[in-house]
């Protein structure tokens, strides 16, 4: 990692006066950009009806944001680093706010998924510059490792909020409401850009065009075949994404450097990513559904369900700071994965007749707090060592990983649920819901141990990255 000074002679500028409220507005935006994935979840039918909507549009005008913001991430973050930190920051921030108003005026399903495409587009472009911009927040190692660390689980606590913000709002206003507060924040996060520092400047450096189309269609379509278990799109997006890595290796001025990937310890941080970004997908789709047809919760009663779980990935995020410090990235990681398998494996005794309050003692908390500190170490570990000029690119590849994560997790967990289910001769959630639980605590169990055998190696080697 960067010392102090190399980070300050490298930006031209010192560290901010106010980090403290950089880091806020940076955060609050980060916050709001995956929520925006989960927010419509809980307005759904309400979306369905007002606008006449069949399921098939409906899904479309779902999955418009998550289809641009994974698979144009990674271009998102090499053009901050080439085109300034700051400067694609305030671009992405002014396209995801303005699509946001877009999306609250929509009448027809083409102005909304419209308007969810070009939302994912500025997404894509402020969360890895904001990420970024960390360094230059601060300097300083050991503060900027604790604020890492808290950033990791934004990730957590944006698609808890989406689903919580959204459970309120339909409670008491319209639908429309959940696109206009995030474009409230991306307005307000682009009137208080000035207490940001600029980070890198513009570097005349070649944009591997080809490369950016290979790897955005690539992932696009593995994305969405993964949404769709479509295998053939799936097979075509790991082709196209085979033909970029050869490119890569090729080319002079490759879109993500070989070497960027090289790292083991970086590699298994990114694992660990999607894997607990998978594991916190199935835990909410589950549990909502637990709660809703099992249990009988309303919206909103179903959102306050998921509370305890918000708040546990805040005081996992408040705790992780301190323990990377202590533990290192790598050490956290295997600690938290550790955890949130435990988590999952309490609540795949989940049953059509638990309580919630069982549910709450035994796992609803205890996953989400392992969770958290994996994101946390996870972050710094995948970070660490990361020249400030490809600090964009790498922002792009962790929030990637994030990304991708869900739709392979629920992709695989929600299938064997449910076959699971009619084999025993019932669909219950209750049963499934366990049984996918179960299965995803056996992954994060073995990601765990390789992530502590990796861990040893890369201290027996000196790696400053464990």
């Amino acid at each position: 990692m960067a010392s102090p000074s190399h980070s300050t002679s490298l930006h031209g500028s010192a560290a901010p006066e106010r980090p403290g409220l950089s880091f806020a507005i940076l955060a609050s935006v980060q916050i709001t950009l995956i929520a925006a994935i989960t927010v419509m979840t809980v307005a759904l039918p309400a979306i369905q009806r007002d606008l006449g909507l069949t399921d098939t549009q409906l899904v479309l005008a779902t999955s418009a944001y998550s289809l641009s913001f994974g698979g144009l991430l990674i271009l998102g973050g090499r053009l901050a680093d080439l085109r300034g930190h700051r400067a694609i920051f305030v671009t992405g921030a002014v396209v995801f706010g303005g699509a946001s108003l877009a999306a609250a005026a929509a009448e027809t399903l083409w102005v909304l998924a419209s308007a969810r495409f070009a939302q994912g587009v500025g997404a894509a472009l402020a969360a890895p510059a904001a990420m970024a911009l960390l360094s230059s927040v601060f300097p300083d190692p050991a503060r900027r490792t604790r604020a890492l660390a808290l950033w990791g689980v934004l990730a957590s606590i944006g698609a808890s909020s989406g689903n919580l913000v959204s459970g309120v709002i339909l409670s008491w206003g319209h639908w429309r409401w959940l696109f206009i507060l995030p474009a409230i924040i991306a307005a307000i996060s682009v009137v208080c850009v000035p207490v940001l520092p600029p980070g890198p400047g513009h570097r005349p450096v070649q944009l591997d065009v080809p490369g950016a189309l290979l790897v955005t269609a690539g992932l696009s379509a593995f994305a969405v075949g993964l949404g769709e278990s479509a295998w053939g799109l799936i097979g075509s997006g790991l082709v196209i994404l085979s033909v970029f890595a050869a490119r890569q290796a090729r080319t002079a001025t490759p879109l993500v450097p070989p070497s960027l990937l090289a790292s083991g310890p970086r590699l298994a941080a990114l694992l660990a990513i999607g894997l607990t970004a998978a594991g916190m997908a199935a835990y909410f789709f589950m549990l909502s559904l637990y709660f809703q047809t099992t249990l009988g919760y309303p919206p909103l009663r179903t959102s306050a369900a998921f509370l305890p779980a918000v708040l546990a990935v805040l005081l996992a995020g408040a705790a992780g700071g301190r323990a990377a410090r202590r533990l290192g990235g790598g050490g956290l990681t295997a600690v938290g994965l550790v955890l949130a398998a435990v988590g999952m494996a309490l609540l795949s005794t989940l049953e059509a007749d638990s309580s919630y309050w069982g549910l709450l003692v035994v796992g609803i908390t205890l996953f989400p707090v392992g969770a958290g500190l994996a994101f946390s170490g996870a972050t710094v570990w995948a970070v660490g060592g990361t020249a400030l000029r490809d600090a964009g690119l790498v922002g792009g590849i962790v929030n990637t990983a994030m990304e991708i994560g869900p739709p392979v997790g629920l992709a695989i967990l929600v299938p064997l649920a449910t076959s699971h289910a009619e084999g025993r001769g019932g669909g219950a959630e209750g049963d499934a819901g366990g049984y996918a639980f179960g299965f995803g605590a056996a992954a994060l169990a073995l990601a765990a141990v390789a992530g502590l055998i990796l861990l040893q190696r890369a201290t027996g080697r000196g790696d400053s990255r464990s």
